[in-house]
């Protein structure tokens, strides 16, 4: 009885990890193209339980696009973006 208790439970939780990795909104594809900065009007990180971390980009016109954080001209985009929402 214990053991199909302890099975039960582990059943459980390995259900609640998979389900808070599917809610986990990830890139699956990232733009190559430069986004006027100021078409930006917010960003966000993905969360690190994807696979590749990414930069969101949320443009003016409700547009969500994806970019790898590598690439050279993210983090100035992300710098105005903060300075802006500073002031």
């Amino acid at each position: 009885m214990r053991s199909l208790m302890f099975l039960l439970v582990l059943v459980i939780f390995c259900s609640l990890q998979m389900t808070s990795n599917a809610n986990a909104k990830c890139c699956m594809e990232f733009t190559d193209v430069k986004i006027p900065v100021k078409q930006v009007k917010s960003y966000y990180w993905t969360s690190s339980d994807c696979p590749r971390r990414a930069i969101v980009f949320h443009t003016i016109k409700g547009k969500d696009i994806c970019v790898d954080a590598e690439t050279p001209w993210v983090s100035g985009h992300v710098a105005i973006v903060d300075q802006r929402t500073r002031v």
